[in-house]
């Protein structure tokens, strides 16, 4: 995609992440031009999602760590918005109750809530949100649909009972939402098996407006799901957190030309790290060069990736020449 296309839909995702002040896009970086920003300048004052139409926001564009100061980044989430009203929460790491609460999110216009795998900086804040949503009247059953079990990580439905089983949960006076009991909607948790980041895609029926697929990915240890998201001829695929043995997720979404794919960013291989958790740079361009979106987005930003950004860039574009930008907390990108 070049030329007048590709100013149109940098435009239409320019719509509802630009800073007030300038109209500028933060944090966008034309890879193709080799033209970097390293410092990620954050918006002003964002603009909403559009009332009309679909947008993908991310709530949390940061990883396990509390760093940044003034410009800390929310554990990873993002919330789909159709004609204005908040569908689908996917993933909700720490900090994305505020973030939650920021973007005007509601419990009770959600479909479901997916989660690409249970670390905390992906579910830490969930049962916050859970509760807030207690409060919301909300009657009919939400569906919570993640990963399957592994030693030393529960599958979702036992997570969501640690949480707030009546009798053990270390949220106890929750437990409602696992019976739909105490004036609390019932919550319908399902897992999703992941075969070690090779099972088979799963679909999931939580909406006649769109479609998810939720993809098992490899993230070492940890049972872990991207999601493709469809809402009529658009699309997103979110990686979720995995490293370059998610050759299945490759192979069953290569040529699916998303409108947006979000990578998790991460660079690996710093002293003291955990290695082969995460793609690097290079193999980020590798995934988006093989499924040809149209755009490449940013997510799950630490500062040992943001301090090392033109290195990652460069990375990148040896293999996708595509607009890249990089996201931050409450950036929408409109579909």
């Amino acid at each position: 995609m070049r030329g007048p296309l590709m100013a149109l839909v940098l435009i239409a995702l320019v719509g509802c992440g630009a800073d007030e002040s300038t109209g500028e896009t933060p944090g966008k970086t034309g890879a193709s031009s080799n033209v970097f920003n390293s410092s990620v300048p954050r918006g002003g004052q964002l603009r909403d999602c559009p009332t009309e139409g679909a947008a993908l926001q991310v709530l949390g564009s940061g990883g396990p760590i509390a760093e940044g100061g003034a410009a800390a980044r929310a554990g990873t989430s993002y919330l789909l918005w159709i004609d204005g009203e908040a569908r689908l929460l996917i993933d909700a790491g720490s900090g994305s109750f505020l973030r939650f609460a920021q973007a005007g999110g509601s419990i009770a216009t959600l479909d479901a809530v997916v989660l690409t795998h249970l670390h905390a900086d992906h579910a830490g804040d969930l049962i916050d949100i859970l509760n807030s949503g207690g409060f919301e009247g909300r009657t009919q059953a939400l569906p919570v649909i993640g990963p399957d079990a592994a030693p030393r990580f529960p599958g979702t439905r036992e997570f969501l009972a640690r949480l707030m089983s009546k009798e053990e949960g270390a949220f106890a006076y929750n437990g409602g939402f696992l019976d739909g009991t105490e004036n609390k909607p019932l919550i319908e948790a399902r897992d999703i098996a992941t075969g070690e980041g090779a099972g088979d895609p799963a679909g999931l029926d939580v909406s006649n407006d769109y479609s998810v697929m939720a993809h098992p990915v490899h993230h070492g240890p940890v049972p872990s799901l991207g999601f493709a998201i469809e809402i009529g001829d658009k699309s997103v695929v979110i990686t979720g957190d995995q490293s370059f043995l998610s050759e299945r997720f490759l192979a069953d979404l290569s040529d699916s030309a998303p409108t947006i794919l979000f990578a998790h960013h991460v660079i690996n291989g710093e002293e003291g790290q955990p290695r082969g958790l995460h793609r690097t740079p290079e193999q980020i361009g590798e995934l988006a060069s093989a499924l040809a979106p149209e755009n490449l987005v940013l997510t799950h930003n630490m500062q040992r990736s943001l301090k090392r950004l033109e290195e990652g860039l460069t990375a990148i574009a040896k293999h996708y020449d595509g607009p890249v930008w990089i996201a931050d907390d409450l950036h929408c990108y409109a579909l």
